[in-house]
């Protein structure tokens, strides 16, 4: 196997021999961990040809680190890296790799998700389900686009990303989603998270004040508050954003920018209706205020008809379309989009420019091919049926196993479902049981602004199949009675009240 070389720094004016520096210097390599227990060193004729000295000298300087235990050497087969004699914990970090510089304050994050123990079913995760994925269609795809477009796509490329996708990415949100894209006004990003940036920082200044739901995705919250801005949570319904409550506010003080996901609202599944929408879109031209709309999973309607995005109304001058391919594809296949208005879309496209200035042009171009073939459209229809099939089978778990114990609407759309958990529960304890039971989820305090204990949970239909969602919602049911709050004892109640009259 080909080795990388291996890059050392020697300075022949230096007091110390050179084979006690090339010594040393591997020496650091390996207690600090650049160099690998059993990681093979350069040959000694290879590394003198490297570093332009006499073979005889890297042999002193491998003795030297032999004589150290620090590597070992095999007959005809080579310098290994040795394993350590003993192993020092490392808690603090060496003093030249701690900068004298001011840090900011971090980002505020939701806790990392603990991964889950072997054979853990993860029915808090409403990813996509990879197992879907049409592996052969994209491998073929890449294979045309490369044979094809070769040295196009190996070139220049736009910053805005690749013409054909973004006319196919048109044609769909127009025949689909009743939007007037077109590809002069459309730009395909690696993925939503970066599309959410790019829109935060070319409308957002510090001192802004942008409206975000109650509930929400932490990391477009995130990245809206790096640009200084102020984020004000406004309430939710049944209905989705509460414009009521959001009319309110704007009586109160002037907002830049209302960030919401309208149609399957992240993380209740709400749809706000027509109405509501228009009313938001009127009160953003009247008091002058963008609307960033995050219509992350579209295509994913099971009950009626999808309701039109406001970016389709005559609203659309203030608003700012973001979406994403990943939740079509896979996680790992990111691709995002941002539609605007042409004033807005240029300095969008600006900004790019000057911090991406080349998009991954061989994998749009696959995508495109995927569209262009009709293969993302069957696939579309088949993940379609297949999550409308697991939705209907995790509401008849719940219903069969878990009974009272949560209260919901059926979404009708989505990869989740959002219920209320029953008074009597206490639901970290839930979580933590039915984690020893095989079966993960959360309190959906991490959706929530202040990220307080809240009294839902989010469960994911798309990631696993129906018989994985059967036994998943059975894990529960068992880990369920080690969470019932104990009810207080007759006597000692009637006390308390007595004490409180």
């Amino acid at each position: 196997m080909r080795r990388w070389e291996l890059t050392i720094a020697l300075d022949p004016k230096h007091g110390l021999p050179i084979f006690l520096q090339l010594a040393n210097a591997i020496a650091h390599d390996i207690r600090c961990g650049r160099l690998k227990t059993g990681e093979p060193l350069p040959g000694t004729r290879e590394l003198a040809e490297q570093l332009s000295i006499n073979r005889n000298t890297v042999v002193a300087g491998y003795e030297e680190l032999a004589a150290e235990g620090l590597v070992s050497t095999r007959v005809g087969g080579g310098t290994f890296v040795a394993a350590p004699m003993h192993t020092v914990p490392h808690t603090v970090a060496p003093a030249g790799d701690t900068p004298t510089y001011a840090l900011a304050t971090p980002t505020s994050v939701v806790s990392p998700v603990v991964a889950p123990a072997p054979g853990t079913l993860v029915i808090g995760n409403s990813l996509p389900d990879t197992r879907l994925f049409p592996a052969a269609a994209l491998t073929r795809a890449f294979r045309r686009a490369i044979a094809q477009r070769g040295h196009s796509l190996l070139g220049y490329a736009d910053p805005c990303g690749h013409r054909r996708l973004r006319e196919e990415l048109a044609n769909m949100l127009g025949s689909t989603r009743g939007l007037p894209a077109t590809p002069d006004c459309l730009m395909v990003t690696r993925s939503l998270e970066q599309a959410i940036d790019l829109v935060a920082r070319m409308l957002l200044r510090p001192g802004d004040v942008v409206a975000v739901e109650a509930f929400g995705y932490p990391p477009a919250w995130n990245m809206l508050s790096l640009t200084g801005a102020t984020l004000v949570p406004v309430p939710l319904d049944e209905n989705g954003l509460d414009v009521d409550a959001l009319e309110t506010l704007l009586s109160k003080q002037r907002i830049r920018a209302v960030f919401l996901t309208p149609h399957h609202q992240f993380p209740t599944t709400s749809v706000m209706s027509q109405p509501r929408r228009a009313r938001l879109a009127q009160l953003a031209l009247t008091h002058g205020f963008a609307i960033i709309e995050d219509d992350y999973d579209h295509e994913f309607h099971y009950a009626g008809k999808p309701v039109l995005p406001i970016a389709s109304g005559p609203g659309r001058a203030n608003v700012i379309y973001i979406g994403s391919l990943a939740n079509l594809l896979a996680p790992g296949i990111s691709t995002g989009f941002v539609l605007a208005p042409p004033a807005v879309f240029a300095q969008l496209a600006s900004l790019r420019a000057t911090s991406d200035a080349r998009s991954d042009v061989a994998m749009e171009s696959a995508i495109a091919e995927l569209f262009e073939d009709g293969e993302l459209l069957r696939h579309v229809r088949r993940m379609r049926r297949a999550y409308g099939a697991r939705r209907d089978a995790l509401v008849d778990a719940l219903r069969q196993y878990l009974g009272s114990a949560l209260r919901f609407r059926v979404p009708e759309g989505g990869m989740g479902l959002w219920a209320r958990v029953d008074d009597s529960i206490d639901l970290p304890t839930w979580v933590h049981e039915g984690a020893k039971e095989g079966v993960q989820f959360f309190s959906a305090g991490r959706y929530d602004f202040q990220q307080r204990e809240q009294p839902h949970i989010r469960l994911g239909f798309s990631y696993l199949d129906e018989k994985e969602i059967d036994e998943a919602v059975q894990r529960m049911a068992r880990a369920l009675p080690r969470a019932r709050k104990l009810a207080p004892h007759p006597f000692r109640a009637s006390r308390i009240l007595q004490g409180r009259a």
